[in-house]
């Protein structure tokens, strides 16, 4: 019988054969599966960066940004790492990259190369570009002598070699002028001729600190918070992979009236082009407070320090600050870098005793000092090294235990200057809750009545808190031990 199909078998292989061919098959298979692998991996961000919690919605009018935000993830442009949080930097770029008018910008440390990018792009265009930094950040790195990078102290050190590897593209150990050209962002900004002044220019030898963080885009736009415009504090850094950069939010303020106040600012440091006009300091002209409504709900309150000694501490930013705390009714948060105005603290503690609920976090590195308002919240007393106090040192009885230091990435701070009232009103700006703030720095201080915007201070604060290290930790107690000898003096 004729068939249609036949199978006719094949001789089989000798056993060894046999074994190679199963073991080719297997091994194709496995590379497919790794190339599946890898395409569907490729396609999509690692799990470990799909943000933990869904964003919050922004009011329409100031939006907030955190660099350690747990709703967003993108991928770090100098170091390509992919990670939680707002891109900062793209932020400004991109509101650099909105104006038609005019940019103008105040920032204490300038390094971020996209930026630069940005607003030469922009002056190319015919928009006037004009930028203030605080003069120890006024010259580009590159042009350090090796005897003057030598003569650096610790801390200048760690950032020239920050810079080094931020700039060496090729990391051939040279920084070439093709690099230099990509990366170096004071030396891009002189390349392209963008005017470009500092806090000594008004024939002074600098103010305190020239510490605004802001930027005006077409008298319409603010930008501001307290970020200064470096990859360190934006991103993180090269000499420690895993930083995140410092805790840090930035602000963008959709109001020409907001715009108004800050162009002032800008305008008095800026002067007409001579050195007379520059003022910066307290050579500026005082202003009170302005609080202007944006919407039902929403008002914004800005003052611009410092304020001279000779006048009253309530007329000061700091004294704002106290104005707003005094208000609350429930709850007081803080996120601080640094705490040391006595007068707060003592208007805190009249909070506590009206029966608000207050909980505070203060950098590490500023926690535990002699001159902290951090230890008075805590109900302690730290002589300095030679048994003497602070004047008007007045430690909390009892103290309370809701106070104490962030656990934060190595080599990251908490930079925020930030306090959250009621879940609605928020305190935040440039300005550190210090005299030296107060009274000597060129400072933004802002004071926010918006509870949308309060609810993404209060979820940052809310991460940084859930991992804090509270009261006297480990380092404090040594301390405490430490000058166990005054007691014993007195």
């Amino acid at each position: 019988m004729f068939c249609r199909v036949c199978i006719v078998p094949l001789p089989s292989p000798p056993p060894s054969r046999l074994l190679n061919s199963l073991w080719f098959r297997g091994l194709v298979l496995f590379g497919l599966g790794l190339l599946l692998v890898w395409l569907v991996s490729a396609r999509r961000p690692v799990a470990a960066f799909r943000p933990p919690l869904p964003p919050l919605p922004q009011d329409p009018i100031i939006q907030v940004y955190f660099n350690q935000s747990q709703s967003s993830f993108y991928t770090e442009p100098y170091r390509q790492q992919q990670r939680l949080g707002d891109d900062l930097e793209q932020v400004i770029v991109e509101a650099i990259d909105s104006a038609q008018v005019s940019v103008d910008l105040a920032v204490q440390e300038f390094n971020l190369p996209k930026i630069a990018q940005a607003l030469i792009a922009r002056q190319q265009a015919g928009v006037p570009v004009r930028v203030i930094v605080e003069h120890e950040y006024r010259q580009s790195l590159s042009k350090l002598t090796p005897q003057q990078v030598s003569r650096l102290d610790d801390r200048a050190q760690k950032k020239y070699q920050e810079f080094v590897q931020l700039v060496d593209l090729n990391r051939d150990g040279q920084l070439a002028p093709e690099e230099l050209a990509q990366r170096d962002a004071i030396g891009m900004l002189e390349t392209a001729k963008i005017p470009l002044i500092d806090d000594m220019q008004d024939g002074s030898r600098g103010s305190g600190l020239m510490h605004h963080k802001f930027l005006v885009i077409d008298g319409q736009m603010v930008l501001t918070g307290s970020v200064n415009w470096s990859w360190s504090e934006a991103h993180g850094d090269f000499l420690t992979p895993e930083s995140l950069g410092n805790a840090n939010h930035l602000l963008k303020i959709q109001s020409g009236r907001v715009a108004q106040l800050f162009t002032q600012e800008f305008n008095q440091m800026w002067g007409n082009g001579t050195p007379t006009s520059r003022k910066f300091g307290l050579k500026k002209l005082y202003r009170p407070p302005q609080t202007i409504s944006l919407a039902p709900n929403s008002s914004i309150t800005v003052q611009f320090s410092p304020t001279s000694t000779r006048q009253p501490w309530q007329q000061s930013g700091n004294g704002l600050i106290g104005r707003a705390l005094s208000q609350a009714t429930q709850a007081v948060d803080l996120a601080l870098f640094v705490f040391s105005d006595q007068q707060l603290s003592n208007i805190l503690e009249a909070d506590r005793q009206r029966g608000v609920q207050i909980r505070a976090l203060i950098d590490p590195q500023f926690a535990f000092r002699e001159y902290s308002e951090g230890l008075d919240l805590m109900g302690v007393s730290l002589p300095d090294k030679n048994c003497r106090t602070e004047v008007g040192n007045r430690p909390w009885k009892p103290g309370i235990n809701t106070v104490g230091i962030p656990a934060l990435t190595r080599g990251d701070i908490l930079h925020h200057k930030v306090g959250i009232i009621d879940r609605r009103w928020i305190i935040t700006g440039s300005q550190n809750w210090s005299e030296a703030a107060n009274a000597t720095n060129d400072e933004t201080l802002l004071v926010i009545d918006n509870p949308t915007v309060a609810a993404h201070f209060q979820r940052e604060f809310d991460r940084l808190y859930s991992t804090a290290i509270l009261g006297r930790s480990p380092s404090l107690q040594r301390r405490l031990r430490e000058r166990e000898q005054c007691r014993v003096q007195t």
